[in-house]
């Protein structure tokens, strides 16, 4: 690996692979949303009120939020419940204020052309709710979610042939929960977590072999920013811890171990860092909770951690990882293969999912309530693809023909593809619930007779009376909760 503290290697010309995933990015940008609704309306919080108020109160948020988020936390006059507030007075928002420091290049660029605007007789709001601000959120967020699929690519691009890797990219880019988080649900955390999951993962790889000091200094950095945007990334320093032990093992047998001191001195650099770097948080919880440790969510001590749901979480009609993305089984068969043979890579990445899942299942709401699929695992983007991408390498060697293996393939993706995104259109729409489990058999049934004859339609709604449509989507998602109320 060079021993270079800069993130990425020097700029070159794209390749014909990566200048297709540029111009599907580009083609694809009138997908993003600019809906900020549910989870994503603690998200959005922290970066318009900071940005707009200068302070973490919450109120014209959650004022502004849609229906469902808004019901249960505002009394009949509109104003926040006295439940809803925290010691220090502040309204509860246990959602994390990674994404607001990501969104923030993009929203200071939108609220500086609207002060600039309104300069000169515009009457646009500058308050943050309005359009040029959920433009600008909606476009960061797809940028960060392309961002995290161009790295998984490259990165993919190390270990198996460009072709399998742009074919394992555009599969999971189209087979995954991923879309539904870049696109449709960009206010909420999960495509910026496959994101800095995927910077983070490119710099420890790249620097595993010699890393500097400085270079120790900026992967603690980066860790600090993963934590930031999702406490679940946490399990990512597994990597490290592995890279560790390995290292002290082949101290101890080559009888290097007067370098033991300073190999832990190394790590307790990096554990500084990642302290500071994750010091938004910190900062931010003891302004809305009154301490430094408190996240706002169920604490782990009650967390299911001797009886985790390791089989529900991957095969639930409940949002099941595996039931409703099915392409994500391939990858994690992909995974093993990557371990059997890139072991001193694939083994600490083997171990980063296995824990990640232990994670998950162990959490009381593992099914992520309203969630397309399990959202959780989008964190883990870059391990899908470059699973899905080894898999693909391993069916490839089977044909004689380059063309022959790479239609195959092709074909086979899209049918994971084309199933993945008409389960979107049912849950997008709730034509199923998009809480609790659902029956497959109507999925299958909507798949084949239901979805194909409302497509055309619902996507000219989308494109030109999409404030209409996402106004009728919110009712019926309130209907559903009332005739479902969730426990």
């Amino acid at each position: 690996m060079e021993n270079n503290s800069s993130l990425f290697r020097k700029i070159r010309p794209l390749t014909f692979s990566e200048r297709l995933l540029v111009l599907l990015f580009l083609v694809t940008l009138p997908l993003s949303n600019p809906w900020v609704r549910g989870d994503g309306v603690g998200y959005y919080a922290y970066a318009r009120a900071l940005l707009i108020q200068h302070n973490l109160d919450f109120t014209a948020d959650y004022q502004r939020a849609n229906t469902s988020f808004r019901e249960g936390r505002l009394d009949e006059s509109g104003q926040p419940r006295t439940d809803f507030r925290t010691p220090t007075g502040h309204l509860e928002n246990h959602f994390t204020i990674g994404p607001a420091i990501l969104w923030a290049p993009f929203l200071v660029a939108a609220h500086a052309g609207v002060l600039v605007a309104r300069a000169f007789g515009s009457t646009i709001p500058a308050d943050g709710f309005s359009a040029p601000y959920r433009f600008a959120m909606a476009f960061g967020t797809t940028f960060y979610g392309f961002f995290a699929l161009f790295l998984a690519f490259r990165l993919a691009k190390k270990f198996v042939s460009e072709r399998c890797a742009i074919l394992a990219t555009l599969g999971v880019w189209g087979g995954s929960s991923l879309a539904v988080y870049m696109y449709f649900n960009p206010s909420w955390s999960h495509a910026h977590s496959a994101f800095v999951v995927a910077v983070f993962f490119a710099y420890w790889l790249r620097t595993r072999d010699d890393r500097s000091i400085p270079q120790w200094i900026l992967l603690g950095l980066i860790a600090g920013l993963m934590l930031n945007v999702y406490y679940a990334n946490s399990m990512l320093l597994v990597v490290l811890a592995v890279e560790a032990l390995l290292a002290l093992r082949d101290a101890i047998q080559q009888r290097r171990t007067s370098c033991i001191p300073a190999l832990l001195a190394r790590y307790v650099i990096f554990s500084v860092t990642l302290l500071v770097g994750f010091l938004p948080t910190l900062v931010s919880k003891k302004i809305v909770y009154g301490s430094l440790f408190e996240s706002g969510y169920v604490p782990i001590s009650l967390w299911n951690w001797k009886s985790p749901a390791l089989g529900r979480v991957l095969f639930s009609a409940n949002h099941g990882l595996f039931s409703w993305t099915p392409l994500l089984l391939v990858s994690a068969i992909g995974i093993f293969l990557f371990w059997r043979k890139f072991p001193r890579v694939g083994g600490p990445v083997l171990c980063v999912v296995l824990a990640f899942y232990y994670f998950i299942a162990s959490y009381p709401d593992w099914a992520g309530i309203s969630s397309f699929g399990n959202r959780f695992f989008v964190s883990l983007t870059v391990f899908f693809v470059i699973g899905l991408a080894i898999l693909v390498q391993r069916f490839a060697d089977n044909f004689s023909s380059l063309k022959s293996a790479t239609l195959a393939t092709a074909a086979l993706l899209l049918c994971f593809v084309f199933w993945n995104l008409g389960l979107m259109f049912q849950w997008g729409t709730h034509l199923i619930p998009a809480r609790g489990p659902v029956s497959f058999a109507e999925v299958a049934h909507n798949q084949f007779v239901v979805v194909p004859p409302q497509l055309a339609g619902l996507l000219h709604d989308y494109f030109f009376r999409r404030k209409d449509l996402m106004r009728q989507i919110e009712q019926r998602d309130v209907q559903q909760l009332k005739e479902h109320p969730v426990p």
